[in-house]
């Protein structure tokens, strides 16, 4: 076994070979590449075991598995311990070969030295950690892309400016990223036709801005990369401008500002001189600025060799980084302007001064404004009566008195009844030119002591100085004199009235503000009686506030409860006693207050303009049963009451004529029941609104005849077909002379124009007599019905004729 001959084949192989003994595992031979390797001479190997080339715990466990498990082979990459102690890095492959001329085989073990190329792999790999770890590093985000665009290697950089989730990264999906680059951009249009014109021009370098969603802006850089001298990919890199760009659309938006500011605005240097000014300088120290560059910044204000100004300069810089102040600015025609200066110092970071701004406004419109506003400041622009300011310090001064000389004062709290309608009919400059007569004529009622002061609109403030009740009293009827004296204004003549309300210091309040919160309580009583006089004030009246602020909640709230019923009062023909329509009047029963009278809850939703949507509810109601008395057999008209402010809603018309076509009931059988303040309100506009509404068929009927302010020029210009004369004058009927004279007027009004006349309120047959006398056309009251349910009032009509009376009171309608 020692003879090499056989084995002489082995020794030109550039491997390591040794045979093994299969049963024995012994080493039978090795060549001479393996003494080279093993650092052993033959000798010393053969007949050796095999474990003794196993140097590690792998080997050793592979050689004492079974032998035909060792036979199956075996390749792989291990350590042989070299005789001088150094762990050799091999290739070792394990196969069974032929042995001898019989058909034995032996375990052929070779190795190959990998010494060299592990050195060279591990040189790769610690240049390649170190290319990684310098692109890691890199402030920019890179991106190496081969030509075809395969994404060949990148950075976290790039990974964080673009927000690429790091599954992305590890799918080594190059569209999925290239995508998700896309989808960040702002205007990805033009992100893709940029990617575009690169991809066509491989050995062109670019620079190109990109905006992500997120807020950031790139910088985007591309260069190609070559090997021997083709282009073979790109290098992207991405910078972060943002903070850059900011900064250079700030240093832009400050070069606008100092360029267009309305203020004038100066640069000095560390020492103090002018190195620049603005326009708005320039146009403040006028034609010589230009001579002012490179002096001291303290001679714009003449105060070059003043060391006092720039002491206190200096000082403010020190202290707060500023000073601030107002000073005389010398012009070139000798006179001087007065400006506000706001000079600041601008420092380096170890606090050094390097240059300072001046910021100047100039103040003569301001002083000019100012000394007006001090003017003004206690008088009312419109009248020149004193203001509330001035007011409240001569009562405060009064109340200090008072306390001294155990006296007191009136406070009297006046409002134009009705004023609106002059503001409304003839425009509010007339309305001003009218409270400043007002003005004129109420200071003549008063003593020099005393004090008129406007609120506001058309509310006026009276303090009488020393006043009690008695005075307060003898002003008050006083002023309700003579303002129902006429004015004349543009060759018109009219009067106006007032509503006052007086408190009294000290017992109605401690205070200006009090005091004249109680007035105006008395006054806002005043008008709820009826306007046009004066009253003290009392403690029940704030009582009764919250008891009609209470009733207004009640009122809101009770359509949507079902509290609110509309009734029908009949109205029957003179001539035959037949009913022949009928008057819609709302009723309210409420838990807490019973049934309330229209007269105590209509002018209330008037005032808060709930009137609108009660009005539009019992118009609803009407018609539709109307429209159930027209299907039935009986068809009569039903009249509604219209407020004004319902009546000026743009979509009155509108809304009409939809219920209308709903519930299929004729406009004829349809009365609108209007006053004759609405007609005399926006007469153009009203007149155009009546005639559409009696163009579509609808009758117009006006309520209250000859209450309001009656004028016959609207009889003859409107389509009006009936007037309701006022159950006022009914009432007088028959014995009262002028109610008798009243009711046969309208009457012969109304047949002289050939427009029916209905009188209301007619309790006995003595006045439907009289009435009939007078040949009056229709009348409604307790004679007939009072207001009734829709069902009590079906079944009226279907009761035989004539109708006897009934005799009750007739509740107020609405």
């Amino acid at each position: 076994m020692t003879d090499r001959q056989p084995y002489a084949w082995l020794d030109g192989l550039q491997e390591a070979v040794w045979l093994v003994d299969e049963g024995s595992l012994i080493i039978l031979h090795a060549n001479d590449a393996a003494q080279r390797l093993a650092g052993l001479p033959l000798s010393t190997m053969v007949g050796a075991p095999v474990f003794s080339l196993a140097a590690t715990p792998q080997d050793q466990a592979y050689w004492s598995e079974p032998a035909d498990v060792v036979a199956a082979g075996i390749h792989s990459h291990t350590s042989l311990l070299r005789a001088d102690g150094v762990l050799v890095p091999v290739d070792r492959r394990v196969t069974r070969v032929p042995h001898g001329a019989e058909a034995d085989t032996v375990f052929m073990l070779t190795m190959l030295d990998r010494s060299v190329q592990d050195a060279t792999e591990r040189e790769l790999e610690t240049l390649l950690s170190e290319l990684r770890a310098t692109l890691d590093s890199a402030a920019d985000g890179m991106l190496v892309c081969s030509l075809d665009g395969r994404v060949r290697a990148f950075n976290q950089r790039l990974a964080q400016l673009w927000s690429i989730p790091r599954n992305r990264l590890l799918e080594r999906d190059d569209a999925a990223v290239y995508e998700h680059m896309a989808s960040q951009v702002v205007d990805a249009r033009h992100y893709a036709e940029r990617l575009a014109a690169i991809a066509r021009e491989p050995m062109a370098e670019s620079t190109d801005i990109v905006e992500l969603l997120g807020g950031l802006v790139l910088e985007m850089r591309t260069v190609p990369q070559f090997n021997q001298g083709r282009p073979v990919g790109r290098v992207y890199s991405y910078r972060d401008i943002t903070r850059q760009t900011e900064i250079q659309a700030s240093l832009r938006l400050a070069a606008r500002v100092f360029e267009s500011s309305l203020d004038a605005i100066f640069i000095a240097d560390s020492q103090h001189r002018v190195l620049r000014m603005n326009p708005g300088c320039e146009r403040l120290v006028g034609p010589s600025a230009k001579a002012f560059e490179g002096s001291m910044a303290a001679s714009l204000f003449g105060g070059g060799s003043d060391a006092t100004f720039m002491e206190q300069v200096l000082q403010g810089w020190a202290d707060e980084g500023f000073w601030e102040g107002e000073l005389w600015l010398p012009r070139d025609n000798g006179a001087y302007c007065a400006v506000q200066l706001s000079w600041v110092a601008l420092r380096d970071d170890e606090g050094r001064l390097v240059q300072s701004i001046g910021f100047m406004r100039d103040l003569t419109l301001q002083h000019a404004a100012q000394k007006r506003i001090e003017e003004l400041a206690y008088s009312d622009v419109l009248t020149g009566l004193p203001n509330r300011l001035l007011l409240s310090q001569r009562v405060d001064t009064a109340i200090q008195g008072a306390r001294q000389t155990d006296t007191g004062f009136a406070i009297l709290f006046l409002d134009l009844d009705r004023f609106k309608i002059i503001n409304d009919s003839l425009g509010h400059p007339f309305g001003d030119r009218v409270l400043q007569l007002v003005a004129e004529r109420l200071q003549t009622c008063l003593r020099q002591t005393d004090m008129l002061c406007r609120l506001g609109g058309d509310e006026f403030v009276i303090y009488l100085h020393g006043g009690d009740a008695v005075v307060a009293e003898s002003v008050a009827r006083r002023i309700l004199d003579d303002m129902l004296k006429p004015f004349t204004l543009d060759s018109m003549g009219f009067s106006i009235q007032c509503s006052i309300g007086m408190a009294l210091y000290p017992q109605d309040g401690a205070t200006l503000d009090d005091l004249i919160k109680q007035a105006d309580t008395a006054m806002y009583r005043v008008k709820e009686r009826g306007r046009g006089s004066y009253g003290f004030y009392q403690p029940q009246m704030n009582a009764n506030l919250l008891s009609r602020m209470q009733m207004e909640h009640a009122m809101r709230q009770a359509l949507g409860l079902h509290r609110m019923a509309v009734h029908y009062q009949p109205q029957v023909n003179m001539a035959t006693g037949r009913i022949t329509g009928a008057e819609a009047l709302i009723r309210w029963t409420d838990p807490e207050f019973g049934a309330v009278s229209p007269a105590h809850f209509i002018p209330l939703a008037e005032e808060s303009g709930y009137i609108v949507t009660l009005g539009a509810w019992v118009m609803e109601q009407s018609v539709r049963e109307a429209a159930v008395w027209m299907h039935s057999g009986t068809p009569i008209m039903i009249s509604v009451n219209v407020s004004a402010l319902e009546f000026r809603q743009p979509d009155f018309v509108e809304r009409i004529t939809r219920l209308l076509a709903v519930h299929q009931l004729p406009p004829t059988l349809l009365e609108l029941e209007l006053t004759e303040t609405i007609l005399l309100q926006d007469a153009q506009e009203m007149e155009q609104r009546v005639r559409v509404l009696a163009d579509l068929g609808i009758g117009l009927a006006i309520d209250d005849f000859g209450t309001g302010y009656s004028s016959l020029a609207y009889l003859k210009k409107l389509p009006i077909h009936k007037l309701k004369i006022d159950q006022s004058f009914v009432r007088g009927l028959p014995d009262d002379d002028g109610d008798r004279a009243i009711v046969s007027a309208i009457i012969s009004i109304g047949r002289a124009m050939h427009i029916e006349v209905v009188a209301e309120g007619v309790e006995t047959e003595t006045q439907q007599a009289v009435l009939q006398t007078m040949h009056c056309d229709h009348y409604q009251g307790f004679l007939c019905a009072p207001g009734l349910p829709a069902e009590q009032f079906r079944a009226l009509l279907s009761k035989p004729l004539p109708l006897k009376a009934q005799g009750k009171r007739s509740p107020l309608k609405t």
